[in-house]
């Protein structure tokens, strides 16, 4: 009896990996709290004491997803010597971290909310405007190509960024629907084939 509200022991950090695989394949709606206890390996109140709520528990994974798959994206966008090979970088790596797992996952802020709802519209919003910040890190990379001479100085950045970035997400519905990595790689060769036509021809 002494024992009853003693609240149950469990690592917190190791439930939030289960809960960002849980929602990277279900989706914030789809998730129920059910599934993410069993998931989890916690009951309800635990959930509830350690993370607060569904919503806060999403936030944590999609930080969590940041700081873990999501940081390919940005590394790549860094390292390369060029726009171009960064942006390779980013689609390929991309499609080795959805496909490193069996089933193959998906990106979590593309397939997270996809849909904007009564119940799910403040993580909608949090997700599109993390999208967007993924645009414009985009961006940003080629305006440093112009900056560097790698990329021509009349290309549309936006309009390329916009491009690549569809791509992107693209390839995530593709890991939903069961795509294969060697299909997943071929989309990227065509994007990238594509590039001297996106940005015009010249040093890129």
């Amino acid at each position: 009896m002494a024992g009853r509200g003693r609240p149950r022991q469990f690592d917190r950090d190791q439930a939030l990996h289960r809960a960002m695989d849980l929602f990277r394949e279900r989706g914030y709606d789809a998730a129920s709290l059910g599934e993410l206890t069993h998931a989890m390996g916690i009951n309800p109140p635990s959930l509830y004491a350690a993370f607060g709520c569904k919503e806060a528990l999403f936030r944590e994974a999609v930080d969590l997803y940041l700081a873990t798959v999501g940081v390919h994206t940005v590394r790549a966008l860094q390292e390369p010597a060029t726009a171009r090979e960064a942006i390779d970088a980013m689609l390929r790596d991309n499609v080795r971290a959805f496909t490193a797992t069996q089933p193959a996952k998906g990106c979590l802020i593309v397939l997270g909310a996809p849909h904007r709802t009564a119940e799910n519209g403040a993580v909608f919003d949090e997700l599109s405007a993390l999208r967007e910040r993924m645009q414009k890190r985009i961006r940003d990379r080629l305006k440093r190509g112009i900056a560097e001479g790698d990329v021509p100085a009349g290309a549309d950045v936006a309009a390329v960024a916009a491009y690549y970035a569809t791509v992107l997400n693209g390839l995530s519905l593709q890991v939903r629907d069961g795509a294969p990595r060697k299909r997943l790689m071929s989309v990227v060769d065509c994007a990238m084939a594509s590039w001297e036509c996106l940005v015009g021809q010249g040093r890129a």
